[in-house]
């Protein structure tokens, strides 16, 4: 019983995420990307196509794609398309309806893709934390993944190749130019919402000092270390690899002293974009 109102809460702020992130996403589309006639995938892109083309309302153009996209993708691919992504294949072309008035933001192509790419991948990103969807060209990609075999993400460029194509021949080449920058941009900002950026390295180390290097790890890091265990791909021996993980404000401190103790180690980084335990962020 104590965790109920936990989970409660985490409901509860996984619709707001849902709502809030629909919202950002049809207001970026109106103030950025549809003034400026940047088509940067999607069923957005194809409303904006069709805007241009017959001056037909985005989002009605929006409810008359992703309601049936939506319906086939919980006929198709099963349950997990629930109420929270309908919520989301709702909102957001209604949140386009009620701010078609607005102004655009800007009257340049490139700042429109740019700043339209990463309002609306924060929305995008926003909505994923939600656990759900807001219809469109993402559930296409998975009935085309589910009945041809084709991988998800080659699914998903070739929708948004053949929108940017479209965009180009309907408007200009410029214009399907500027589409592919906004989707770019739009992929890199989810990145970072689902993510975060990232403010820790993932550090293995392969040594002939393991015990020295580890211990003055802990003593001057103060960092926990891991030992996994690995074969030389040549020698055929043991050569147990030391992983340890700290903040990109310890990292220097940490390649300074491991080149003290053996200049020969051989040191791989990484960026770690959330480390939960003891030391870092709570999960």
């Amino acid at each position: 019983m104590m965790n109920q109102p936990y989970s409660v809460k985490e409901s509860i702020l996984e619709y707001v995420y849902v709502v809030v992130g629909a919202a950002i996403i049809a207001v970026g589309f109106n103030v950025f990307l549809l003034p400026n006639q940047v088509a940067s995938g999607g069923v957005s892109g194809i409303s904006t196509i069709l805007h241009g083309l017959f001056g037909w309302n985005p989002g009605y153009v929006q409810y008359a794609f992703n309601i049936p996209l939506f319906l086939a993708g919980v006929i198709l691919l099963g349950k997990k398309f629930g109420i929270k992504s309908f919520i989301g294949t709702i909102t957001l072309p209604f949140v386009v309806i009620i701010t078609n008035e607005w102004q655009p933001w800007t009257d340049n192509p490139l700042l429109g893709a740019l700043f339209g790419g990463i309002v609306v991948g924060l929305g995008i990103g926003l909505v994923f934390k939600g656990q759900a969807s807001t219809g469109g060209t993402d559930l296409l990609a998975q009935i085309i993944t589910k009945y041809t075999g084709i991988s998800l993400g080659t699914s998903v460029l070739l929708i948004d190749g053949v929108i940017a194509v479209s965009a180009a021949i309907v408007f200009d080449l410029e214009k399907g130019l500027y589409a592919l920058i906004g989707l770019y941009v739009t992929t890199k900002t989810i990145d970072i919402i689902q993510l975060g950026f990232s403010q820790s390295k993932m550090v293995y180390i392969i040594t002939n000092k393991q015990d020295e290097v580890r211990d003055a790890i802990y003593a001057e890091v103060n960092r926990g270390v891991t030992k996994l265990p690995a074969i030389g791909g040549y020698t055929g021996e043991e050569r147990p690899v030391l992983m340890v993980v700290v903040y990109q404000t310890e990292f220097t401190k940490l390649k300074q002293l491991i080149k003290t103790v053996d200049p020969t180690a051989f040191v791989i980084v990484s960026d770690a974009y959330e480390v939960l335990g003891e030391g870092f962020k709570r999960a």
